[in-house]
C-alpha cells in the first residue's frame, strides 16, 4: 500500500499492543494506540496522555506532542516536529520533520508545514494551505506597531509610527 507521499508501506499485526510498518526503504516503525483517541505513536515518540489523537493519525518517532492539543483524522507528524500546548491540528494535515507548532496555534485540514518551520504561538493558518520547509510564520503586529525610517534626523531617533 502507498502513503500520501507515494512511499510503499507494508503493514505487519505484531501483537494487540503494537503495529508495525515497514517503509520502502526496508526500515520497520513500530506504533502503539495512543489511550486518548487510539491513533498511531510510534516508539520513541512523546505524546502527553491529555493529547486528542484520531484512530486514522500517525505519529513518528521522536515527536513531541505537548498536552492537550488536539490531532484530526488522518493526519501525520513526522520525526523530530514539536507541537505545543493546545494546539488544533485538522484532518489529512502532514507536519514535516523537525516541524515547530507554538502553542494554542490552529492547523487548517489538508495543510502542509514543512520540515523545520515554525509556526509562533497562537498562530492560525487556514485549511489548504502549504507553509514551506523552513519557513517563519506568526503573528504579524499592527501597522500602526511597525516603525519606519523616517528622511532626515529626529528627535526620536529618526523613527515614526507608520500610518
Amino acid at each position: 500500500m502507498r502513503n500520501e507521499a507515494g512511499v510503499l508501506s507494508v503493514a505487519y499485526n505484531v501483537s494487540r499492543t503494537f503495529l508495525e510498518i515497514e517503509g520502502e526503504r526496508g526500515v520497520v516503525s513500530r506504533y502503539r494506540r495512543h489511550p486518548n483517541g487510539k491513533g498511531y505513536v510510534a516508539v520513541g515518540a512523546e505524546v502527553d496522555p491529555t493529547v486528542f489523537v484520531d484512530p486514522t493519525t500517525y505519529i513518528e518517532t521522536g515527536a513531541h506532542i505537548g498536552p492537550k492539543a488536539w490531532l484530526g483524522s488522518g493526519s501525520w507528524v513526522e520525526s523530530g516536529a514539536v507541537i505545543g500546548s493546545g494546539v488544533m491540528v485538522g484532518a489529512n494535515v502532514h507536519i514535516g520533520e523537525r516541524a515547530r507548532i507554538g502553542r494554542r496555534s490552529k492547523i487548517g485540514s489538508h495543510s502542509k508545514i514543512g520540515a523545520d518551520a515554525v509556526i509562533a504561538d497562537d498562530t492560525n493558518i487556514d485549511s489548504d494551505t502549504t507553509v514551506a520547509p523552513g519557513a517563519r510564520v506568526g503573528r504579524i503586529a499592527a501597522a500602526t506597531e511597525v516603525q519606519t525610517p523616517r528622511a532626515g534626523r529626529s528627535s526620536d531617533g529618526g523613527y515614526a509610527k507608520a500610518a
